[in-house]
């Protein structure tokens, strides 16, 4: 396809112009009243919730329809599907992070000099956050609000098979902003879907202050092998768990079977189960029966091949994010084996131990390097929502700033304040 310099350069111009629109926005929301961003969040959700909330719904599925016309994979086509059930959770997920405490100003760390100055460090708002994801529609309500609530504007470029629903949702924030007499320009949707688009966005140093990039892993390494902004990058979730030989089996049959079929498709599911040499023999045909009454594909080690009936492994087996109701199975030798395997193999997203051996627990804790570690429970906890953050805006494995799920502190920076009565450095 050949390119009208023409149109890139005016591609390039319009997102410019919005991203500094949503930039000088942003300094009125760095300062709103609490109260005044949980009245737009509140607005919003009661609109989610009322008939603007039923145009949300026939927009996606105008989205679903072209989506599936086009073949988009069925993991995909599942997190694009919002029906009324989902939007009133997004709802929901709006009016959480309207009742959390707001990050803005709080004082994190404070002390007094020799010198009698009093210095301290509290949040601040980073400014203006990027958001560039596929699929889910809900990610618009949930970024809008999270930053809102942490006083920043945002810049969100969504996929093109949710275009319609995310600018349904998009419009519906834009509204309550205006209607609490904020800047409707703190949140900004690209109007284009064009991959141009996202690279004028990530090239804008100096106005886009983080870019959060939240989809596959192709997405994610074209945002931060291209960006000229800071990234937060997540680019894949293979999630363990390890069933040690001290596990209550029948918890560990439990834990496997939720972490692996309850969502299958999303980042924080299980892709691997290791079991321990000690107990393979009697929980592999177990978790392998269960699984495939599940319709789960399981695919094992040469060693589980002996004790079930698997498919075979390959050398990809064991670094693949399936995202479906497909399941790696390997038999380590304890807790070190499971520990070794993570360390190679692992994505710095979700691990989980089985185990009554509160030792072994403490180790993998303090060994396995991970965004989250989880001792018997499921590795599906791995959620914004479900650590009280509310709505999470992406789940970091890169450390800086953050590491794991993103709630509001997390879109804060802290900065340093000092409070003196004259003090001059001699």
């Amino acid at each position: 396809m050949t390119v009208k310099p023409n149109e890139t350069q005016a591609i390039h111009d319009e997102t410019r112009q919005l991203a500094t629109r949503a930039k000088s926005a942003s300094r009125g929301l760095s300062i709103a009243e609490t109260d005044v961003k949980n009245a737009v969040l509140l607005r919003a959700a009661a609109a989610l919730r009322g008939p603007q909330g039923d145009l949300v719904v026939a927009a996606n599925l105008r989205d679903v329809a072209r989506a599936e016309a086009s073949g988009l994979a069925p993991a995909m086509l599942e997190r694009l599907r919002l029906d009324r059930a989902r939007l009133d959770q997004v709802a929901e997920g709006v009016e959480e992070v309207a009742s959390l405490p707001d990050p803005v100003g709080q004082v994190v760390e404070e002390r007094r000099l020799a010198n009698g100055l009093r210095v301290s460090r509290s949040r601040a708002p980073l400014g203006l956050i990027g958001m560039i994801y596929e699929s889910r529609p809900n990610v618009t309500a949930d970024a809008a609000a999270l930053c809102i609530k942490s006083g920043n504007a945002c810049l969100l470029r969504g996929g093109k098979e949710a275009f319609e629903s995310n600018r349904a949702i998009a419009e519906i924030i834009r509204t309550a902003l205006r209607a609490e007499s904020l800047n409707e320009d703190c949140v900004a949707l690209l109007p284009t879907t064009d991959r141009r688009a996202t690279l004028a966005m990530i090239g804008l140093a100096g106005i886009v202050d983080l870019v959060i990039p939240r989809g596959g892993e192709s997405l994610i390494r074209f945002v931060a092998e291209n960006a000229r902004v800071p990234v937060i990058q997540h680019y894949k979730g293979v999630c363990h768990v390890y069933v040690d030989g001290d596990a209550d089996l029948a918890m560990a049959l439990k834990i496997a079977i939720n972490a692996k079929t309850h969502r299958p498709s999303v980042c924080n599911a299980m892709e691997t189960l290791l079991v321990d040499r000690a107990c393979a023999d009697v929980f592999i045909p177990q978790v392998v029966a269960a699984m495939k009454e599940r319709d789960v594909r399981v695919i094992g080690d040469a060693i589980t091949q002996g004790l079930a009936e698997v498919e075979p492994a390959t050398h990809e087996t064991f670094d693949t994010e399936h995202l479906a109701l497909v399941m790696g199975l390997k038999v380590v030798d304890g807790v070190s084996g499971a520990i070794a395997h993570i360390a190679v193999h692992g994505s710095n997203h979700t691990e989980a131990i089985v185990t009554e051996d509160a030792a072994k627990g403490e180790r993998f804790v303090r060994e396995v390097d991970a965004s989250l570690v989880l001792i018997n429970a499921s590795t599906r906890f791995n959620d914004g929502h479900q650590l009280g953050l509310g709505a999470e805006i992406g789940i970091s494995t890169t450390k800086l700033h953050a590491y794991g799920a993103m709630g509001l502190a997390e879109l804060c920076t802290l900065k340093w304040v000092g409070r003196g009565a004259g003090q001059v450095r001699s």
